[in-house]
């Protein structure tokens, strides 16, 4: 999802992104606004209500968020809603629980909802003579009627059982208690498809461009969920063990650089455990050597190790480690311990290389139980 996105800047330490499926609304929005009869300007403020509602939903959000003790990193902005990430894990584990997600849920729809009342109350105070309930309810020609339409339909639709909307996760949530967390999701993308089904084709038969428009975005969005879910099951199997690296390089705190630099030229390993004896003491790249060999000269590795990394166990989820990994500052480098003994290691760049020799593994293993049928 973030690679189908653009950065608009870091407001209140929250970085904020737009998908491009607003462009997509904006090239309809325009559209619109001609086949109505409008002006491509008037499509386009059309366009920046849409994106004004939603913000309002995520800002509801986001202090909601901040109200519940959940410290926002980022923010992803749909045009059904948003995604949040979280600055530390312990955040992303309360944020992930069922409690959470319902309490979650309801506000982004209750503030939708409520603005547009809101909306409707000065409309009718100011201007009684607008009628409100008059059709097309969202249209470029009315400006100030889809305003109030676009807030109280966002907020309905964000209500609905489908996944990846807030209904759906209240959904998925509920069922999840008594059919597991896989069955649980799994419900709540097939629901979303359907419903998404739905919306297209009541869209066609009215015809209402936007049932057609969120219709289309709902289904995309539980297709992902239902491909992530694929996704999360076959990671979720996958333990530390069955990935790590076991034949690596370690660099000791007092080698030097430019000796740690001769030594990293006879490896394809692109960072390093630091170690002090026995003890894991930090982890340095290959490219921070070179760095600090530029601009400073030769001196020690501790000195330009980093020593805030994340730990795991050879049992551990490898889904689990991930989310903690994401949800906190990153890493480029994971040892796996048992005990205080290094036993393995997890890059990024031998993450992807290994997950993909497992699945061929598993491959090769189904299909020589298949022959043995």
């Amino acid at each position: 999802m973030r690679g189908w996105s653009f950065p608009v800047g870091r407001i209140l330490g929250v970085d904020v992104r737009i998908h491009t499926f607003f462009l997509l609304l904006l090239g309809a929005s325009i559209s619109y606004a001609s086949i109505d009869g409008a002006t491509g300007t008037r499509g386009f403020a059309l366009w920046l209500l849409l994106l004004l509602a939603v913000v309002v939903r995520e800002v509801a959000r986001a202090v909601a968020a901040v109200w519940f003790g959940l410290d926002v990193r980022a923010l992803l902005l749909l045009p059904t809603g948003g995604l949040m990430t979280y600055a530390t894990p312990e955040a992303t584990e309360r944020a992930s629980t069922t409690a959470m997600q319902k309490r979650m849920a309801v506000i982004g729809p209750i503030a939708n909802i409520g603005f547009g009342l809101l909306l409707a109350a000065l409309a009718l105070s100011f201007a009684p003579q607008l009628n409100l309930l008059a059709r097309p309810w969202i249209t470029p020609t009315h400006l100030l009627r889809a305003a109030v339409w676009v807030n109280v339909l966002l907020g309905a639709v964000n209500l609905l059982p489908a996944s990846p909307l807030d209904g759906g996760r209240v959904f998925r949530g509920e069922f999840s208690k008594a059919r597991g967390v896989i069955q649980g999701a799994k419900a709540a993308a097939g629901i979303g498809q359907m419903i998404a089904f739905a919306l297209i084709v009541a869209g066609v038969l009215l015809p209402s461009i936007w049932l057609v428009m969120i219709g289309s975005f709902v289904l995309i969005g539980a297709h992902m969920e239902d491909q992530g879910l694929l996704l999360q099951n076959d990671v979720e199997a996958v333990r530390m063990r069955d990935v790590m690296l076991t034949e690596y390089s370690t660099l000791s705190a007092s080698d030097t650089l430019e000796d740690a630099l001769q030594r990293s030229i006879h490896t394809l390993q692109d960072v390093f455990p630091v170690v002090r004896g026995t003890n894991l003491v930090g982890a340095v790249s290959r490219q921070g050597i070179l760095e600090a060999l530029q601009t400073s000269g030769n001196g020690y590795i501790q000195g330009v190790m980093t020593r805030s990394f994340q730990t795991a166990q050879p049992e551990d989820s490898l889904l689990k480690t991930l989310r903690r990994i994401m949800s906190g500052t990153g890493a480029q480098l994971v040892p796996v311990l048992e005990g205080n003994r290094i036993v393995g290691i997890i890059t990024p760049q031998n993450l992807a290389h290994s997950m993909g020799l497992l699945n061929q593994q598993r491959r090769l293993r189904d299909q020589g139980k298949d022959d043995a049928r």
